[in-house]
Formats: structure tokens, sequence, C-alpha cells
């Protein structure tokens, strides 16, 4: 098993590089991919330059892109390991976390 450690800067940053290679595979301009997405093309430089981005708007350049699919694996729950974890997740009603 590898593990490569990055923080959420270096996650954010290789993200908007990886867009702006998408973007330019495209030979789109920040101003098409802006038009499409319905952001401002200051966003899209400012995320490819630095990673700074609000999550709508990530979500909006990815959809302009066809890659908000990408997104559905995030935060999903893991493959229970035993039939007591099924019957734990089955009968769980809990709406907050404990203290």
């Amino acid at each position: 098993m590898t593990f490569i450690l990055y923080t959420p800067r270096e996650v954010a940053e290789r993200l908007g590089a990886r867009m702006m290679q998408l973007r330019l595979a495209r030979d789109w301009r920040r101003s098409t991919l802006a038009e499409r997405a319905g952001v401002s093309p200051a966003t899209v430089a400012r995320f490819e330059t630095s990673g700074q981005i609000t999550l709508e708007n990530l979500l909006k350049l990815a959809h302009a892109l066809d890659g908000l699919d990408a997104f559905e694996g995030v935060f999903v729950a893991p493959p229970a390991a035993s039939i007591a974890e099924l019957e734990r997740a089955a009968g769980s009603t809990r709406r907050r976390g404990r203290q």
C-alpha cells in the first residue's frame, strides 16, 4: 500500500492545475470556460493559479468540463466489514454525532 499525503492547499493547487490542463486540451480560453460554467474569468484564473475557489464554483467548472460525476465518490460510506455493521447501519436513525 502506497501513502501519498498532501495538504489541503496542495490538493487544491493540483486540482487547479489539472483543470487548466483539461481546459487547454479543449483549446478553450479562460473566458470560454467561465462563460460555459457561469462563473467569472477571474474565478477561473484564481483557481488555476492558486487553487482557491468556492465549492459551488468548483462544481460548476467540473460540470462544464464533464467531470461532475467524479464528485459522486466523495464522502461515501465504506462497505460494511461484518453482518454486525450492516445491522447497525440498517437500524441507525442518528441525526447528530456524539460530543
